[in-house]
């Protein structure tokens, strides 16, 4: 990574995390950090504690032990609605929209602070209007970014794979996210749009000041789009580094050649 950010305090500070399941440890002692506008990823075998430390981080699980620290405030254990209101969005392996929904409208409630969510202010038509203007205007320039604006007004059950997965991105970004935890975000994607997504992802972080965190197993794909890397197996992080250092490291190929 570049000095500057090195330079630069975490985004994201996981420290010590240990997550276990009855016997088994899940996250044993796990440490990483996400430094502003950075690309970082995770990579490892099946079952070696990627997407549990996904979920302890964005309030699904509660760790034993450890602590997480989102711009310097401790976050850890607390409940997911709490995460996502602080800037902290996840997305998932598989997206879930709601299909009978247009593209737009599927943006539009995933916005946090709706009038709706007030009964009192519900009522009163002045208190939610222009917000109501400024949240569709706010969709569709997040639809221009991703390149999904002439599928605006499509029922979500008629995209593609690869649209489900900016759907699911887009949905994201109307949470105001300043980091964003991606579930293998080009899994099932043809390499075309795939590479596009990721492209979109460097577009992100450059304009909007984005930082992102990403499970993947694609790395012929996202590997050039990536900042910093960690390697997990066994609930423990055996490597970091520059993407091609970690996927050079002997140690990243004998947990993979042992899965």
């Amino acid at each position: 990574m570049g000095a500057l950010m090195k330079a630069d305090p975490p985004v994201l500070r996981a420290e010590k995390l240990v997550k276990r399941f009855g016997g088994l440890v899940a996250l044993d002692r796990v440490s990483i950090e996400v430094r502003p506008r950075t690309i970082t990823m995770l990579i490892g075998p099946n079952g070696s504690g990627k997407t549990t430390l996904i979920n302890v981080i964005s309030g699904v699980y509660k760790p034993e032990a450890g602590r997480v620290l989102f711009n310097g405030m401790e976050i850890t254990g607390w409940p997911p609605h709490r995460v996502y209101e602080a800037g902290v969005v996840r997305t998932f392996q598989i997206p879930e929209p709601f299909t009978r929904l247009t593209v737009l409208e599927n943006l539009l409630v995933a916005a946090r602070g709706h009038a709706g969510e007030s009964p009192i202010r519900a009522l009163f038509r002045r208190c939610w209007e222009k917000y109501e203007e400024e949240l569709v205007d706010r969709a569709f320039k997040v639809l221009d970014i991703l390149g999904l604006e002439s599928s605006w007004n499509k029922p979500a059950y008629q995209l593609s794979g690869g649209q489900l997965k900016l759907l699911e991105l887009g949905r994201a970004l109307m949470g105001e996210p300043r980091l964003l935890l991606l579930d293998e975000p080009v899994a099932g994607v043809n390499p075309k749009l795939a590479y596009e997504l990721m492209e979109h992802l460097v577009r992100l972080k450059e304009e909007l000041g984005l930082s992102f965190l990403i499970v993947e197993h694609r790395l012929d794909i996202v590997l050039d789009y990536v900042d910093y890397a960690y390697a997990m197996h066994r609930g423990r992080v055996i490597e970091e580094g520059a993407p091609d250092e970690v996927l050079s490291s002997k140690a990243v190929a004998e947990a993979y050649l042992g899965a």
